[in-house]
């Protein structure tokens, strides 16, 4: 089944169900796309460390303004 044929599927099925699966199936793909994002950031942030792109506490406080 190609994505586009998943996606129709998809809508077929948030269109009949109920108020409570249509909720639960919101909160489930919203958690999904926000881990997504935790994932990238996660990744950047690896990123970031092998290339050396870090700062130490003393920095990283006077950018906070502590």
């Amino acid at each position: 089944m190609s994505t586009t044929e998943i996606k129709q599927e998809l809508h077929k099925i948030v269109d009949s169900g109920d108020a409570k699966f249509v909720k639960m199936f919101y909160e489930m793909a919203k958690a999904y796309m926000e881990q997504l994002e935790k994932d990238k950031m996660i990744l950047e942030g690896e990123e970031d460390i092998i290339a050396g792109r870090t700062y130490s506490i003393r920095e990283a406080k006077k950018m906070l303004g502590s």
